[in-house]
């Protein structure tokens, strides 16, 4: 069974990571959806309720096979998560040639970490590469319209917490 890492913050899920997750299901067979939980960060959601907005998402919303991911937090580095889910690939986003540089450095460091690891670059489809967690998070405190962002229930999950 070939098994993708796709580890990010997810704060929140955005539709551009869900494009990059379903293009990643036609890849591998198994998608391990990690969402970090580092203490260096400032997090909108606890990474609890991140993890239950990832599921309602991909599971509720959008239906996608519980059998082909999993959704789990972690605060190690990425390649022990490899190890652990015996993947060779971690598989990053990219939005814009902006995310390449920070990318391709983490690519490189994990790489250096255990040479064994690749990661591979997906491109979420150009109506989708202008989203970011952060933007939404902006658009939805200043009660604009987030609806072409997110799905139905990180909707929901959003306008609770504001």
């Amino acid at each position: 069974m070939r098994t993708a890492i796709y580890p990010g913050t997810f704060d929140p899920i955005t539709l551009g990571h869900v494009d990059v997750i379903q293009k990643s299901l036609k890849l591998f067979d198994r998608i391990v959806v990690a969402a970090t939980n580092t203490k260096n960060k400032n997090y909108f959601f606890p990474v609890e309720k991140r993890i239950e907005i990832i599921k309602k998402c991909l599971f509720s919303d959008l239906k996608l096979n519980k059998k082909k991911i999993l959704v789990i937090p972690f605060n190690t580095l990425t390649i022990n998560l490899c190890k652990k889910y015996n993947s060779q690939v971690i598989v990053r986003g990219l939005r814009a040639a902006s995310d390449f540089e920070y990318e391709f450095q983490l690519a490189g460091m994990n790489k250096r970490l255990n040479n064994a690891i690749d990661t591979i670059f997906l491109m979420s489809d150009v109506e989708n590469q202008v989203i970011s967690s952060n933007f939404v998070k902006e658009i939805a405190k200043l009660k604009g319209n987030i609806n072409k962002f997110v799905t139905k229930s990180v909707i929901k999950f959003v306008k609770e917490k504001i």
